[in-house]
């Protein structure tokens, strides 16, 4: 079990990638603490990790967004779960698909303060007893928008770019003290994420991933995984993934029927 004894804080972990990430990191034998705004959904899955792999775990009802109360939160957890040996920054969104002349103000708001901000904000609460105890990882989930801009995701595509410039930061900040940054960045994943930026419109949604085979949840945790139990010595500071389909942001080979 690579992970035995070292605990994983995850953020988004209700759904796709954070909860794949919940499921890998707990059959490896982490310690879990789960982030996320649906406490129903974190406690079904912290449930099911306890059945299946003895899996201790806390769960933090939380909205990244807000600072105040993620330092609350993380300041009450007993000495036992405040050594957080991985972070994982998961939580994220795409909200609205429009020309930036057009977009929309709460949609940006959203989308900064949730891809953005909320990871500086548990950077800043966590990275510091890391630095001293001269051991951690941080994983940052960013995305091929980040590598490119494609039409209508200017600013989703601008909070991507500012997550890869931020782990690149903290890689460069943390140098010499043995605390590893990692940065996936997936190309298409069939999760919540089109019906999320499509404001629950899940027909529209499902157009996102038909014609070809997506990447999976699983896949980025399976990464994820890859990267935090690499040798002390060895930091995988950046990872761009996409379906063996998809060529770019915008170039994907679909077929019909598949």
């Amino acid at each position: 079990m690579k992970l035995k004894g070292k605990t994983a804080l995850i953020t988004g972990a209700s759904s796709g990638i954070g909860r794949a990430t919940a499921e890998l990191f707990a059959e490896e034998g982490a310690s879990l603490i789960l982030v996320a705004r649906r406490i129903n959904k974190i406690k079904e899955l912290a449930d099911d990790l306890e059945n299946k792999y003895g899996t201790k775990y806390k769960l933090l009802e939380l909205d990244v967004r807000y600072y105040s109360k993620i330092e609350e939160k993380l300041k009450s957890l007993d000495d036992e779960w405040r050594k957080i040996d991985i972070l994982v920054n998961n939580a994220g969104k795409a909200k609205g698909l429009n020309k930036l002349h057009e977009g929309s103000i709460d949609d940006w708001e959203d989308m900064i303060d949730t891809n953005v901000k909320g990871l500086l904000y548990f950077s800043r609460l966590i990275i510091p007893d890391m630095v001293k105890r001269n051991s951690g990882h941080i994983v940052n989930i960013g995305s091929i928008a980040g590598e490119e801009v494609y039409p209508n995701g200017n600013v989703y595509c601008g909070t991507k770019f500012a997550v890869r410039a931020l782990s690149k930061g903290m890689v460069i900040d943390l140098n010499g003290t043995n605390v590893r940054v990692s940065n996936i960045e997936p190309g298409l994943v069939e999760t919540e994420f089109s019906e999320v930026r499509f404001h629950g419109d899940k027909d529209k949604a499902e157009t996102v991933y038909e014609g070809y085979k997506p990447l999976e949840a699983i896949d980025i945790a399976d990464i994820a995984l890859f990267c935090v139990t690499r040798k002390s010595h060895v930091m995988i500071q950046n990872v761009l993934v996409t379906p063996t389909d998809q060529a770019s942001a915008t170039i994907v080979h679909k077929e019909s029927g598949k």
